[in-house]
């Protein structure tokens, strides 16, 4: 994919929607503190809060004291200006939320996907079914849903809408966005989890105010989104991040993507039941059919100190902290987040273990200046990150003709802001497991 060039209107949309950005993760704010933090003159400033104003995006909240000068404006998020969805369509599960402008959860819902219902039909009417659900719940007008974020395994291409390749399911070229708009009435706007978690973190979690940070989704597939000079990294194919299919095991384990010893295959859901498989093949914390209820049964079984457990959970850190390792020595950042559910699941005794395998095998340099965290977002980070992007895409689309099918911009969400005065349906247990607000 050749790079895309960025016109002045790219440039306006990301600054627009840095100010947004801000605005959101400290209201109430004046318009100095904007130009401080996101680097844009103050004139460029005032003139960007001018059209949020006028979006209903935001509103004007009093004033505050200066030192020795006028009183300065203060501008806060408005709330009630509209409504974003997020939807995060997992291997096992579509879960999905419903957002106002302050990223506050306003409802909730998820669809179960069972086992051989993975055609993308299927998964449309779960999304579709689960859409309604929370707008139904929040007690939602249609004109106030802005967009619909999307976040789906595998390759994305975020510009057309196609869902390139999802190895777990066999995905090929499947025209999503276009099969979810038959039956979605929103603005819908698709991107991958990877993207969408470190968007979450860097907006509200670890990885916020760093410039260098990986967030690592452990669920049923692996992954590692990548924030560099604080924004986020996609790569020239919107790939960048596959790390799950990244070779720790030569001729290791056969992977769902068709390569051997991919770390997928020996950290992701179904990776860690095969280490308690090899470990003990009649081992009671085994569910051979429900990844949800082995992770939970890990998870108790470190709880009570069960010998079994412990050591399952010890070989998957080995592993993993190996494979993390590699990213320490590369990308050299100053935080590694885990995230997804079966490191919310497994919790800091996977994370102190994890720590330590890491450290037997990073250098020493890059190790000294890395944290090793467990996100701490208190709600789905995937649904969180693609809201962000449905914001993204409402932003872009202000000022084109009505119809016209929103785009994704060329800045990407997160990237640093560059213009001419800048150039620096669970089942109980899968519920419990997830943190929720």
């Amino acid at each position: 994919m050749s790079s895309v060039k960025r016109t002045s209107r790219d440039i306006r949309t990301a600054n627009r929607y840095e100010v947004l950005r801000q605005i959101i993760a400290k209201s109430p704010t004046s318009r100095q503190e904007l130009a401080a933090a996101t680097g844009l003159s103050l004139a460029t400033v005032a003139t960007l809060v001018g059209e949020l104003l006028d979006l209903r995006m935001i509103t004007e909240v009093g004033f505050e004291d200066s030192a020795g000068g006028r009183p300065r404006g203060l501008v806060a998020v408005n709330a009630s200006g509209g409504a974003l969805i997020g939807v995060d369509i997992a291997e096992t599960y579509v879960h999905v939320e419903l957002f106002d402008l302050a990223l506050n959860v306003l409802a909730r819902a998820e669809e179960d996907v069972r086992a051989g219902e993975t055609l993308p039909e299927q998964m449309v009417g779960h999304v579709a079914a689960a859409v309604g659900s929370v707008v139904a719940q929040a007690g939602t007008e249609g004109a106030r849903v802005l967009g619909v974020g999307v976040s789906v395994p595998g390759q994305v291409d975020r510009a057309t809408g196609i869902s390139e390749y999802a190895p777990n399911w066999d995905w090929h070229d499947v025209p999503l966005l276009d099969l979810l708009t038959e039956h979605i009435a929103y603005p819908l706007y698709l991107d991958n989890p990877l993207r969408a978690v470190a968007v979450a973190e860097l907006w509200f979690g670890a990885a916020r105010g760093r410039g260098d940070a990986v967030v690592v989704t452990l669920g049923t597939g692996v992954g590692a989104g990548l924030v560099l000079d604080g924004g986020l990294h996609r790569g020239v194919s919107n790939s960048a991040g596959e790390w799950g299919h990244t070779t720790i095991a030569l001729d290791g384990r056969l992977c769902r993507c068709g390569n051997h010893g991919c770390v997928e295959t020996y950290v992701g859901a179904a990776g860690i039941m095969l280490n308690l498989r090899e470990l003990s093949p009649d081992s009671a914390l085994l569910h051979p059919e429900d990844q949800t209820a082995t992770i939970a049964a890990l998870a108790q079984g470190v709880a009570r100190r069960d010998p079994e457990a412990l050591e399952v959970v010890r070989d998957t850190a080995r592993y993993l902290g190996a494979a993390l390792a590699d990213l320490v020595n590369l990308f050299n950042p100053e935080v590694v987040v885990l995230s997804s559910w079966v490191a919310a699941a497994l919790g800091e005794p996977l994370v102190a273990e994890v720590r330590e395998a890491v450290a037997r095998h990073a250098l020493p340099r890059p190790m000294a200046a890395t944290e090793i965290v467990l996100s701490q977002i208190p709600t789905d980070p995937a649904c969180l990150g693609a809201a962000t992007f449905a914001l993204e895409g409402a932003l872009q689309s202000v000022g084109q003709k009505p119809g016209k099918r929103a785009t994704p911009a060329a800045a990407p969400v997160g990237a640093p802001v560059k213009s001419a005065v800048r150039h620096r349906g669970r089942s109980e247990e899968r519920e419990r497991l997830r943190p929720h607000p």
